[in-house]
Order: C-alpha cells, then sequence, then structure tokens
C-alpha cells in the first residue's frame, strides 16, 4: 500500500506545485512560489519511492511524510492566528484551508506507511 500511496499523492503534489504557480488561491490555500517548489519537491520525492524505491522505503517516506504533515497542519491550527488561523513559516504562509490539506495528506501518508505489512 505504501508503494500506492506515494505514486498517488505523489502525482498530487507534483500537479499542485504546478497549478499553484498559475493559481496560487486555488481552493483558498495560500500557494506561493517557494510552496509550490515544496510540493513539486515532496511530489517528486514521493514519486522516487512509488515507483523506483524499495517497499521499506516507501513505508519509511510514508511515515516520515505523514508525521510531518500531519503536525504542519496541527502546528498551523494551534499556533495560527485569527481570522484564518494565519501561521507563517518564512516564506510559507499557511492558512485554515492549508492546514486542513496538511492534516489530510499527513493521514493519507501515515497510513500507507501504517498498512503496509511486507516489508522487502
Amino acid at each position: 500500500m505504501a508503494k500506492t500511496v506515494c505514486k498517488i499523492l505523489g502525482v498530487v503534489l507534483l500537479l499542485v506545485g504546478v497549478v499553484g504557480f498559475a493559481a496560487p488561491g486555488l481552493l483558498g490555500l495560500h500557494l506561493s512560489p517557494a510552496h509550490n517548489v515544496v510540493h513539486i519537491v515532496s511530489g517528486a520525492i514521493a514519486l522516487y519511492f512509488g515507483f523506483a524505491g524499495t517497499l521499506s522505503g516507501a513505508k519509511t517516506f510514508c511515515l516520515v511524510f505523514g508525521v510531518v504533515y500531519l503536525a504542519l497542519g496541527a502546528l498551523g491550527l494551534t499556533m495560527g492566528v485569527e481570522p484564518d488561523r494565519m501561521w507563517t513559516v518564512g516564506p510559507l504562509h499557511f492558512g485554515t484551508a492549508d492546514h486542513a490539506v496538511h492534516s489530510l495528506l499527513g493521514i493519507l501518508f501515515l497510513a500507507g506507511g501504517l498498512f503496509t505489512k511486507k516489508m522487502d
């Protein structure tokens, strides 16, 4: 399951990163150029593990990125300020929609890592 999750979410992250340059306010997200680059790099790494990496590598990637994205969502919700729970980390700006998407990505990546039984 980890390799499949890496493939699917890798494509999604890559597409969001590319589309974010043309539509920075897509779905209420705050897709700055720096944010788009992070999505493109995350997507490329996920695709590597999905297609060329080992199953154990894909599982580890899912677990690590799941924790990172889930923490990003949770921290944004707790540390962000009203009215949009805006949280700024360097050049990255995260609002409520970003926190929700990051939390969802974290859950999906963690599920991919946790529900992968067989290791090579």
